[in-house]
């Protein structure tokens, strides 16, 4: 069963309650027996691993629209969030039959695999910009049992075993280059000095902000790997938290990395092992 979990910094309203108790009852006490293992169908779209926009809910008959910012993401180690646009929630996740299924499960058909949410727990802010018919009949459809997919294209599907269905797509990746990237650096948080890089396809370049200086670099892309020359930077001096972060950001310069986009999270991974994350800053 799902579990709400207020967030202290905002006073709920009543009507805000009444939108979410009832998905509780919607909920089975059956436990995640799986960890997702195996990400990729038979026809080839892959389930885990996707930060899914969620496009509608039918319930009853009823279809409500999804807000813009709804999503859901199931990862490999067996865990599901999101959000409905305005409140997030988190679960157990199992999938499936990964591989098993005939392939083809486009236009309602399901394709072998299974989805099973379990334990899911929903905040509980007051949005009036999301319907709570919206939010009520998402958290039936997710937490009402295993649910079967079918996919065609970026497209997946979501239906219970009373025949409800969740209808999600797939967004298109933030292009690498001309976007501005937003790294995950330790100990900054947004705000006008976060590091940040832009790659341009044309000068074949990177340069942006570092946590303390400016950098500059070759930039060559082939293959899911981005070749980055020797860093030129300027020569401010910062705190040593900084100075610290930025020296681990420069171990990425001069050398191969792998790259991986994921709607607007960008992952670079060194040679090495060092990993960094950035967001598209749009």
């Amino acid at each position: 069963m799902y579990r709400q979990k207020q967030q202290r910094s905002m006073t709920l309203t009543a009507a805000a309650v009444v939108a979410l108790v009832p998905l509780a009852a919607a909920c089975g006490s059956e436990k995640a027996d799986g960890t997702g293992s195996g990400s990729v169908g038979a026809d080839g779209a892959r389930v885990t691993g996707v930060r899914w926009s969620i496009d509608s809910v039918t319930v009853d008959g009823t279809t409500h629209r999804a807000p813009d910012a709804a999503h859901v993401r199931i990862d490999d180690g067996g865990e599901a969030a999101g959000s409905t646009g305005c409140n997030s929630f988190s679960a157990r996740a199992a999938v499936e039959g990964e591989g098993d299924g005939d392939g083809g499960g486009g236009g309602g058909e399901g394709d072998g695999r299974r989805v099973r949410l379990s334990d899911a727990v929903f905040t509980e802010k007051a949005c009036a910009k999301t319907p709570a018919d919206f939010e009520k009949s998402l958290g039936r459809a997710l937490t009402a049992g295993p649910l079967t997919t079918g996919s065609e294209g970026d497209r997946l599907t979501l239906t219970t075993a009373d025949g409800d269905t969740v209808r999600l797509s797939r967004p298109e990746d933030a292009p690498l280059h001309g976007t501005q990237w937003a790294l995950d650096v330790p100990g900054q948080k947004g705000g006008k000095g976060r590091a940040r890089l832009t790659f341009d396809q044309g000068a074949k370049t990177v340069s942006g902000r570092l946590p303390c200086n400016h950098v500059n670099a070759r930039a060559t892309v082939s293959d899911g790997r981005i070749t980055l020359g020797a860093p030129s930077t300027t020569r401010m001096m910062c705190e040593g938290s900084l100075m610290d972060a930025e020296k681990r950001l420069l171990g990425l310069f001069d050398g191969k990395i792998d790259y991986r986009i994921d709607h607007e999270t960008l992952t670079l991974t060194s040679e090495d092992g060092v990993t960094v994350h950035a967001v598209a800053d749009r």
